[in-house]
């Protein structure tokens, strides 16, 4: 829908439209138009290159909310064979807005997690928009021990805008349950892969973000609130968000520049739902590729190097 396309992708739409209709003119009329299509299609690859590699920090707010983004099932279905979704949390219920469970990635046993957002108004009433509830996290974290117990390495998937925060999940021990997910990660004999595929929105990212590794796909954005709540706290205007975006160092650039995250995934050009296999392609190699070096050390060399990696973060010379 056109509301839900960035500013910068209006005119780069319209020239494709032109250039759609220029081809069907040629098949149904016999007409060459091929210097005309390739003028034009030229022209659609440079407008392109100079939109989506210089998108602000608020279209990649923006960009990373479509409803066509992958969410953590679609890359699950790509990348994971034989996958069994587990549910409950063996406490409470089941919580729709994060799915896990276990499968084979090129060839490995592993344990995967994600937060799993709609993908139309149905599905994400659902999902609850992708906002856990306290016992999302605990089967999250019941996962988690039983990929320690087998041995299996844990992938999780992060896209929220944030933990719910209504009265019911508080009640059942929403700041609880994220403190407790962020201790046994911590110390999680197994070794942990992040990769936030979309939204990583505060303690609600948390909670499934320590990690051995943490990485971002391109255009993917992580904070710890929202620009909307952020300018809500500053200026007291929730309509200021694009500034509030503009300053809060959220996108993976900017983190990987301070050291919070260890690397970025690229996607295509226009975001990862242009082409989910470009994107699901370069996951499997990041994940691969870490997953080999993860393996060699011992279980306590593992978790010191996890133990001061933490650390780390947010030290400043």
């Amino acid at each position: 829908m056109m509301h839900d396309i960035l500013n910068s992708e209006r005119p780069i739409i319209e020239l494709e439209n032109k250039i759609a209709e220029l081809k069907k003119i040629a098949k149904e009329n016999a007409v060459d138009l091929t210097d005309e299509i390739d003028t034009l299609s030229k022209k659609v690859e440079k407008m392109k290159q100079n939109a989506y590699e210089n998108l602000t920090p608020w279209q990649k707010v923006r960009l990373v909310r479509l409803q066509e983004r992958p969410t953590s099932l679609d890359y699950i279905k790509k990348l994971v064979k034989d996958f069994i979704e587990f549910h409950g949390d063996r406490f409470y219920g089941d919580d729709s807005s994060i799915v896990g469970g276990i499968g084979i990635f090129e060839g490995i046993p592993i344990t995967v997690i994600g937060h799993q957002k709609g993908k139309d108004t149905k599905e994400n009433i659902k999902r609850n928009f992708g906002m856990p509830h306290p016992e999302g996290y605990r089967k999250a974290l019941r996962l988690m021990k039983q990929a320690e117990k087998f041995k299996r390495p844990v992938l999780t998937f992060i896209d929220t805008p944030g933990a719910y925060c209504g009265p019911d999940a508080e009640e059942r021990g929403q700041g609880e349950a994220i403190a407790l997910n962020l201790i046994e990660m911590s110390r999680l004999k197994t070794p942990i892969i992040s990769i936030v595929i979309g939204e990583g929105g505060s303690g609600g990212a948390l909670g499934l973000g320590v990690a051995d590794r943490i990485c971002m796909l391109e255009n993917s954005i992580y904070s710890v609130i929202s620009p909307e709540g952020l300018a809500s706290i500053l200026w007291k205007d929730a309509a200021l968000a694009q500034k509030a975006a503009g300053v809060m160092k959220l996108t993976a650039q900017d983190l990987l520049s301070l050291g919070i995250i260890d690397n970025i995934i690229k996607e295509p050009p226009g975001g990862a739902h242009k082409d989910i296999n470009f994107t699901t392609d370069n996951i499997k190699s990041y994940v691969l590729d870490e997953l080999k070096e993860l393996v060699k050390p011992d279980t306590e060399q593992l978790l010191n190097r996890r133990y001061n990696k933490i650390r780390e973060i947010g030290i400043w010379a």
